[in-house]
C-alpha cells in the first residue's frame, strides 16, 4: 500500500476473505465484533515482511553491494517504525492485530503479535510485555496458546482460528518469547506441549480446543483437525530450542548457547550430528547443582559461544 504496509483483499467475492495463516471468514475483526473492511494489513505478515528486509540486506552485504543492503535495511527499520507507531496499543501494552482499509486498528488481543517476538521487531520493553501477556490465563490454557484472548469479541475455544489452540502458533510465540528473556515461561510452555502430545500418542494435531485445562482432564480434541499434521509435529523441536537457547550460525561456523534450560523433569539431554556448516558436533546439557552446563568435544573451525 501507499503508506508502507503490506496487505490482502480478495479479486473475487468467491475468494478467501482472509489471506494470513488464519485464512477462516471471521479470524479478523474489530473488538466490537465487526468485520473490517479490506483491504487487510495483518501484524504478524508486517513482521515477515521486516525480518526479508533484514535478510537481503545482510545478503547483499556478504555479496559486497552496500548501497542494496543500505536499501534493504532502511526499508526494515521503516516497517518496523509504522508497526510500532500504528499497531501498539498503550493501554493494552500489546499490538493490534490488523489495520483496515479505512486505516482502523482491528484492537484485539490475539496471538498475532508473538509473531513480531519471533523476528525480533518490537522494543525490549514491548516485547516484554507481549510475552507477559501471552503467558497469562487470558492466552495460555495449561496445554498451549489461545489464537485468541479469552474474553475477545468472538472467542470461542471450539472455534477453527478464535480461541483454539495451534501448536505451530504456539512454538513461533514461545521461540519469540525465548528472544525477549522469557526463560521460566519458556520451560512452562515446553511442558504444556509435551503433555499435550503425550495426551495425542504423540502425534500432535492441526489444532486441538482452548478450553482451560482442568484437573485430570486431557487436551479437548478439535474433531476434524489433520492429525498428524506436519508443522505441529515440528513445533515441539523449535520449543526444544527456545529452551536450549540455541543458534547456529553456518556461515560463520557459530553455535550460540544462551541461558539454556532443561524441559521440566529432564537433568540431561544430548544432541548429536548437529550440522554447523560442514561440520558436526554434539552438545551434552546437564543440570548440575541448579544450572544447567553444557559440554562439546572441541570441533576446529565452529566456535561455541555459552552465556
Amino acid at each position: 500500500t501507499g503508506d508502507g504496509l503490506i496487505d490482502y483483499a480478495r479479486g473475487e467475492e468467491s475468494g478467501l476473505a482472509n489471506q494470513g495463516w488464519k485464512d477462516s471468514e471471521d479470524s479478523v475483526f474489530h473488538a466490537d465484533g465487526r468485520f473490517p473492511n479490506g483491504p487487510i494489513a495483518l501484524v504478524e505478515v508486517q513482521g515477515y515482511a521486516f525480518a526479508a528486509f533484514r535478510a537481503m540486506a545482510d545478503l547483499a552485504e556478504r555479496r559486497g553491494d552496500l548501497e542494496s543492503a543500505h536499501h534493504w535495511r532502511a526499508r526494515s527499520e521503516h516497517l518496523r517504525e509504522s508497526v510500532e507507531s500504528r499497531f501498539w496499543m498503550a493501554d493494552k501494552g500489546f499490538y493490534g492485530m490488523a489495520i483496515d482499509g479505512d486505516g482502523e486498528l482491528c484492537s484485539v488481543l490475539g496471538s498475532n503479535p508473538g509473531h513480531l517476538l519471533f523476528v525480533g521487531l518490537p522494543s525490549p520493553e514491548r516485547g516484554e510485555a507481549v510475552a507477559e501477556r501471552l503467558l497469562s490465563t487470558a492466552f495460555s490454557t495449561g496445554w498451549g496458546l489461545r489464537t485468541l484472548a479469552a474474553g475477545e469479541a468472538r472467542f470461542n475455544p471450539m472455534s477453527y482460528h478464535n480461541g483454539s489452540v495451534w501448536p505451530h502458533d504456539t512454538a513461533l510465540c514461545v521461540q519469540g518469547m525465548a528472544n525477549y528473556g522469557a526463560r521460566d515461561g519458556v520451560v512452562k510452555m515446553m511442558s504444556h506441549m509435551f503433555e499435550t502430545a503425550s495426551h495425542f500418542e504423540m502425534r500432535l494435531p492441526e489444532l486441538f480446543c482452548g478450553f482451560p485445562r482442568g484437573a485430570g482432564e486431557p487436551p479437548v480434541a478439535y474433531p476434524v483437525a489433520c492429525l498428524p499434521q506436519a508443522w505441529a509435529a515440528g513445533a515441539i523441536f523449535m520449543m526444544l530450542q527456545a529452551c536450549l537457547g540455541l543458534k547456529i550460525n553456518g556461515r560463520d561456523r557459530r553455535v550460540e548457547i544462551d541461558d539454556p534450560r532443561l524441559p521440566i523433569g529432564i537433568d540431561r539431554l544430548t544432541v548429536e550430528d548437529l550440522r554447523v556448516g560442514p561440520h558436526h558436533i554434539t552438545l551434552h546439557f546437564e543440570t548440575l547443582d541448579g544450572k544447567v552446563v553444557v559440554r562439546c568435544e572441541p570441533v576446529d573451525g565452529v566456535k561455541i559461544v555459552v552465556r
